[in-house]
């Protein structure tokens, strides 16, 4: 039996150190899988090996419910499968939906009495288990209204800007700097026959790893400032 840690995060720029840290203060020998890629989708590299590797009596464990899905009713889906499969899963935030609440509620059925009063207690039964999926079910459905919701409210934002005259995004013709310029400029200051250096336009191209048409602006850029 195997416990693993399933950590994902949307973006590069953003950081996955606060998701392992979680999972390893509650299960310390948690072997963590981690991903960069966005929970809308179920397609994801990482997720998929873990899902095809991952067998009964093996736990996997989850920050919260949208790292395993923020889309409700494929996120549903995935979470039947997995328990019917025999996989405990656990969510450190959403503790009400482990796969172990779930199965409290299948045993916690009220036995029959051979009665005529069985048919109520079955419908009680019926009423207890879809009150456990649909708490379930809730959890995912949070977790894709926070996505719209995120998308609403950057919609939002930009319309705002662009009502207050503000600029949305990099001017045309503005010039973006970044430390990958920077250096590169360094190297045509230093190589370029039309600077410092002796190296003609494509020997410097191939000693930078420059492409045509960035070496080019670069070059123009320079000759500007």
């Amino acid at each position: 039996m195997c416990t693993y840690g399933y950590c994902r995060i949307s973006t590069k720029q953003q950081s996955i150190d606060r998701q392992i840290r979680n999972i390893k203060g509650s299960y310390d020998k948690a072997v963590i899988i981690q991903e960069v890629y966005t929970g809308t989708k179920q397609d994801r590299p990482e997720w998929n090996k873990l899902y095809k590797k991952a067998k009964a009596g093996d736990t996997i464990i989850f920050d919260s419910v949208s790292r395993m899905s923020r889309n409700a009713d494929e996120g549903f889906c995935l979470y039947e499968e997995l328990y019917n499969k025999g996989i405990e899963l656990v969510f450190l935030k959403e503790p009400h939906i482990n796969t172990s609440t779930y199965k409290k509620a299948l045993e916690s059925n009220i036995s029959m009495t051979g009665t005529n009063v069985d048919f109520i207690l079955e419908g009680v039964n019926k009423y207890l288990m879809s009150l456990a999926k649909e708490q379930i079910r809730l959890a995912f459905e949070q977790s894709e209204k926070e996505v719209q919701d995120l998308h609403q409210r950057t919609k939002e934002g930009i319309e705002t800007a662009r009502l207050n005259g503000k600029q949305i995004g990099q001017k045309q013709g503005a010039k973006l700097t970044t430390k990958k310029s920077i250096e590169a400029k360094k190297q045509i200051q230093k190589h370029s026959k039309d600077f410092n250096g002796a190296l003609s336009d494509a020997d410097c191209m191939k000693l930078i790893g420059l492409a045509r048409n960035t070496f080019y602006k670069y070059k123009r850029e320079l000759k500007a400032e």
